[in-house]
């Protein structure tokens, strides 16, 4: 072994550790893009597994001149796999405390994917959705958010009303970021907001189903501004939510550019 090999960790210099003399502070220092597989469990009491996105930061001192980078995978890979809110909490409690920093942030997206039964054949399918879990710990004050993109489909009020034949439809995205004072679930989330689309999408349809979300998108027109609205009204009866941002964009099908709408309100 050379000379190197044989250094135990207190004769290696720890260069990040050492005072900084500029007297500036960061608000986030960290690691971002990493991926992680993990385990969620669904309202049914199942468990999927999927592959998450993490970018998971903290605060730094202006006493300091680097953070601990590995300990962030570090952190990471004791939480490994099941991930529930409460764990999701401590994983950011245990984050700021081993860092050593007054405030902790993660943010953790993932694809979830729920059952779908295609309304008149019955045949089942998997539809996707992209679900942000993003949390921050602020001196102890610990907030967690719920963010999902729902895909849905729109069909234009004006378009229909003053056309003779059809009206111009299109798939829209409703995102929705909930911060919660109760368990809800993902599929609680998603059906309030596909429940009020013009009509929900669907991985799998056959010819009876086509006719069935055709029809039933023409006869519910809506704007994007119907869209948040009336997510809102679902939003402002649900007890478990303390307060939401929900946004509505539609790629438009006889435009080169989207409609967009947002609201936000806090209980």
């Amino acid at each position: 072994m050379n000379q190197q090999a044989n250094l135990n960790m207190d004769e290696i210099p720890d260069v990040q550790n050492s005072e900084d003399t500029r007297q500036i502070s960061i608000d986030k220092v960290g690691i971002r893009d990493i991926r992680h597989p993990v385990v969620v469990s669904d309202r049914a009491g199942h468990t999927q597994h999927t592959i998450a996105n993490l970018n998971m930061y903290v605060s730094l001192s202006h006493l300091q001149k680097g953070t601990h980078m590995s300990r962030f995978v570090e952190v990471l890979n004791t939480h490994e796999y099941s991930i529930t809110l409460e764990k999701f909490r401590q994983m950011l409690t245990d984050m700021t405390r081993l860092l050593e920093a007054e405030s902790g942030y993660i943010e953790m997206s993932f694809p979830y994917f729920m059952k779908k039964t295609a309304p008149v054949s019955g045949v089942k399918s998997l539809m996707d959705y992209q679900v942000t879990l993003i949390g921050q710990n602020i001196k102890g004050e610990i907030g967690i958010s719920i963010k999902i993109v729902v895909p849905v489909t729109s069909l234009c009020p004006c378009s229909r009303d003053i056309s003779e034949r059809g009206a111009h439809n299109q798939r829209s995205h409703v995102t929705v970021s909930v911060n919660v004072v109760d368990t809800i679930y993902l599929e609680d989330l998603i059906e309030m907001v596909e429940s009020v689309a013009s009509c929900e999408l669907y991985g799998l349809l056959k010819r009876p189903d086509e006719k069935y979300v055709t029809e039933k998108a023409y006869d519910n027109p809506k704007f994007v501004e119907d869209m948040v609205r009336d997510v809102a009204i679902l939003f402002n009866k649900d007890d478990r939510i303390r307060s939401y941002r929900v946004e509505s964009e539609n790629f438009e099908s006889i435009h080169n550019h989207s409609a967009y709408a947002m609201l936000s309100h806090s209980k």
